[in-house]
């Protein structure tokens, strides 16, 4: 049984209704060096008990690992929680290390049963398109995700890095429960275009990395700081001078931290939950951690409240960050719009 403190919001007009914060698994397996099993399973108790309600993974974390390493933990709370996983990075036999782009039918027919049978759940509450191949219309792909639907193979549908065109094309094919995209105190091209199509449909918008991949938590301050293996290492914005003049765009969230006496990743959380107000459409940030005492930070920014003086302070931060949030933005909706 639950002990929820967060309140709730839906994911579309016809999805589920989950708290206002979820929570990004794909540290606990993949991505972002080495990880502690027990304490990230402690993270996952923690955070269901705190009313974190949607938990996401994708396929492609770990070629499958976090879908099985989520499985127990979903099987015992079945009923108490929304599974969202992911499919389109296909990772060829011969290439490991690699990621391909794959929207077509039978890929995704494919892909949905290897999840089904990772998370062993007989249907899966949130099946998202994770990237877009533009050789294949959407609304074909968008086509085999609804026959998923009315087979009970999937409950709802998302998109993830899509532009607004896209997600129109997507969702006069089947309704859109959620779209998934980079959103944060440094991320904000989607505010631009993808937002108002999302407000305009009645779809919620699902920010990831909303703590910057834990830049903005003041963490670390140089890609070189990481693990070998973290693929952070590997982003722009975390490197050479551009971590240098990013690092110092930190200063208004310390001062704002510091007025309200939080943390640096509770005021750049509570800066996105409150976009739900500034824009008009449910905000349901997956911020990712492997630690129970994080999620319990994590939760409490939902409860802060920015004032306009404080909002203008942070929100001129986006347009001076230096680097890319990928050094190929051609697979996020910013890279296409």
């Amino acid at each position: 049984m639950t002990h929820a403190t967060l309140p709730t919001a839906r994911l579309g007009a016809h999805g589920p209704e989950v708290g206002v914060q979820g929570l990004g698994c794909m540290g606990m397996s993949f991505g972002y060096g080495p990880s502690d099993a027990q304490e990230s399973r402690a993270t996952l108790e923690r955070a269901l008990e705190l009313g974190v309600t949607l938990y996401d993974t994708a396929d492609a974390y770990g070629a499958g690992d976090n879908e099985r390493f989520l499985a127990p933990f979903v099987a015992a709370h079945r009923d108490e929680l929304v599974i969202a996983t992911k499919f389109a990075l296909s990772i060829p036999p011969d290439r490991p290390t690699e990621r391909v782009i794959r929207n077509d039918p039978p890929y995704i027919r494919q892909a949905v049963e290897a999840s089904l049978k990772r998370l062993e759940v007989d249907v899966i509450d949130l099946y998202y398109m994770h990237r877009r191949d533009v050789n294949v219309p959407i609304e074909e792909t968008v086509g085999v995700m609804a026959e998923l639907v009315r087979e009970g193979k999937v409950k709802h549908l998302g998109l993830s890095e899509v532009t607004a065109g896209e997600l129109r094309a997507a969702h006069a094919v089947h309704p859109i429960a959620a779209v998934q995209s980079e959103w944060s105190l440094f991320s904000r091209d989607i505010e631009a275009k993808v937002v108002p199509a999302a407000v305009e449909l009645g779809v919620a918008l699902v920010p990831y990395s909303p703590l910057g991949r834990g830049f903005l938590t003041g963490s670390f301050a140089r890609a070189e700081e990481l693990t070998e293996g973290d693929f952070r290492r590997q982003q722009p914005r975390f490197t050479g001078e551009n971590a240098a003049a990013n690092a110092a765009l930190l200063e208004p969230v310390r001062a704002v931290a510091a007025a309200h006496g939080a943390s640096l990743a509770q005021i750049a959380l509570a800066w996105v939950q409150q976009r739900a107000e500034v824009h008009g459409l449910p905000v349901i940030p997956i911020p990712g951690t492997r630690k129970p005492g994080r999620v319990e930070e994590n939760v409490t920014a939902a409860t802060i409240r920015l004032t306009e003086e404080e909002l203008g302070l942070l929100d001129p931060i986006a347009e001076q960050v230096a680097g890319g949030r990928y050094a190929d933005m051609t697979f996020t909706s910013a890279g296409r719009e």
